[in-house]
């Protein structure tokens, strides 16, 4: 059974960092992809960062291009989201998600079928 743990978010001011991890189990890194997502209310669900963790094949929002990263630590297959120089416009609730037989990770939310429960990040300017 797939399951998608989501670390806590926070608040933080404008420029500031924080990191966000996602510890997905039952799930085969070979055929699947990480993604987070993040919403804000009104407005649709958005990609921020994917990654094939085998491959290492990534995106990126445009927005985020240059100061988010995402990446794999291998010691616990925990998907990693760091955020730097974060801005006001990042305010969102932020989702881990996955997606199985995949080799490159997709911007459509449709794409994935695992979720976790979401996370708050509120940026202050």
């Amino acid at each position: 059974q797939v399951h998608l743990g989501q670390s806590e978010g926070g608040s933080v001011q404008a420029g500031g960092s924080l990191k966000l991890s996602c510890v997905p189990s039952g799930i085969t890194y070979s055929r699947t992809c990480v993604a987070w997502f993040r919403q804000t209310p009104g407005k649709e669900r958005e990609v921020v960062a994917g990654i094939q963790p085998e491959n290492g094949n990534t995106l990126y929002a445009d927005s985020v291009k240059g100061r988010f990263t995402i990446s794999r630590e291998h010691a616990d297959n925990t998907i990693v989201l760091q955020m730097t120089n974060l801005k006001s416009e990042d305010t969102a609730m932020y989702y881990c998600a996955a997606a199985a037989q995949c080799w490159y990770p997709s911007r459509q939310p449709t794409a994935y079928v695992y979720w976790a429960q979401g996370t708050q990040v509120t940026v202050s300017s």
